[in-house]
């Protein structure tokens, strides 16, 4: 059994590829995080802080590495 790391994604990716890599993640559409996000940002204003810890914290999907959608 492999197991799931999270990644920033290459294929969903819009600015850093965070919403797209949590996507792939959960196997939700990575318009359903991008909408989670714009919620915080518009109505908390926590979503830019966070968005911008995800994209230095989560890492580059490496070089070769090929995701398995279930």
């Amino acid at each position: 059994m492999a197991t799931k790391k999270l990644y920033k994604s290459r294929r969903n990716k819009v600015i850093c590829g965070v919403c797209g890599g949590i996507g792939e993640y959960f196997g939700i559409d990575p318009t359903v995080v991008r909408l989670i996000w714009a919620v915080l940002i518009l109505c908390f204003g926590t979503g830019i802080l966070a968005y911008i810890i995800a994209a230095l914290i989560i890492p580059d999907i490496p070089d070769g590495t090929t995701i398995v959608e279930d």
